[in-house]
């Protein structure tokens, strides 16, 4: 740093300098010049304060290029441009702007994106704003799993994306004390697996079944799709009380009852928790069986396909002391805090 005011203070010195006088200093400074490049190493090791007189030096005036020795015209130039990026990656550095956004925001945005691949940035910004998560949309767009990145829809989605409409229904024998023949009808429905409707009748016709439909989903609560067996009491009463409904019937192939494999499933769950440990006196006694075995099912009973829930969505009690309730019986127990 001496060494260049120094410098400035010798320009300052030779501006009352005579013509002649400088010409001549400037001849003896190249000779000067030529001379210790032929003893100096071939690269010279400047600092920083030289590059950047040399650079404001070429600023100013452009055709000192021709006469810089100890380096190169293009080093000169080159140096130039480094400080010209230099300068406006500091002006363009960063002074605060909008603050970062959470993890959690971040991990439930793309959450978000990954689970549902048919969403787009409206959508997810609109879900964020029911959820009282404010930020831009711009972020929502930064910060989203590219649709690229998302798994496509399984088939298992696939397969389960009907399954609100679809309601099955069964019949199954239930012996008295008498040995008389009790038929149980029965309807399930797919989206909780749960016991819609029950009835219990010593004759199923196609009339009596037609009324059980027509009394298992009043109103506009019918399903698209009914799934059943072949069995000869779904006659054309029946089928026409489910074609007026508005339900499409679907029975199933002949000998394949893994094809209604829910409305089996859950007769062998009737037969094995409920029916099996109890006899029934007549049909009005074994239709008070199945109420509280309904009741039992819908509200109390887990199930594993439901995440350890019942059909009817059950609180977690987490305070109290347990007591049991006694259902048919004492077969079976509901458990609960008081």
């Amino acid at each position: 740093m001496i060494a260049i005011a120094f410098l400035f203070v010798r320009v300052l010195r030779d501006r009352f300098k005579s013509w002649r006088r400088l010409e001549a200093e400037i001849l003896v400074l190249r000779h000067q010049l030529n001379v210790l490049q032929q003893r100096a190493p071939r690269r010279l090791h400047l600092r920083w304060a030289d590059r950047a007189l040399f650079i404001w030096l070429y600023r100013r005036c452009p055709r000192i290029l021709d006469a810089v020795t100890i380096v190169r015209p293009e080093t000169v130039v080159r140096w130039h441009r480094m400080g010209f990026a230099a300068y406006w990656r500091w002006k363009s550095r960063p002074r605060g702007g909008r603050p970062r956004i959470g993890k959690e925001v971040r991990d439930l945005i793309r959450r978000m994106s990954f689970e549902n691949p048919l969403w787009g940035v409206p959508k997810i910004h609109g879900e964020l704003r029911k959820l009282g998560v404010d930020v831009a949309q711009s972020t929502v767009s930064i910060t989203m799993v590219p649709r690229q990145g998302r798994p496509l829809q399984t088939w298992k989605s696939f397969l389960r994306n009907p399954v609100e409409e679809i309601a099955s229904i069964d019949l199954f024998v239930v012996p008295t004390i008498a040995f008389r023949q009790l038929f149980a009808f029965l309807v399930l429905g797919h989206r909780r697996r749960q016991l819609l409707w029950f009835a219990v009748t010593q004759n199923p016709t196609a009339e009596w079944l037609a009324r059980q439909i027509t009394e298992a989903f009043p109103w506009d609560t019918a399903p698209k799709y009914l799934i059943r067996d072949n069995d000869r009491a779904f006659g054309g009463a029946f089928k026409a009380r489910v074609r007026a409904m508005g339900i499409r019937d679907r029975p199933t192939s002949f000998r394949s009852p893994w094809q209604n494999g829910y409305a089996e499933r859950l007769i062998g769950s009737v037969r094995r928790e409920c029916t099996d440990h109890l006899i029934a006196f007549n049909a009005e006694h074994l239709r008070r069986i199945l109420a509280k075995y309904a009741i039992y099912y819908n509200e109390v009973r887990t199930h594993v396909s439901l995440g350890k829930d019942a059909p009817c969505t059950r609180p977690i009690e987490r305070f109290g002391d347990v007591v049991a309730h006694p259902i048919l019986g004492g077969l079976h127990h509901r458990y609960a805090r008081i």
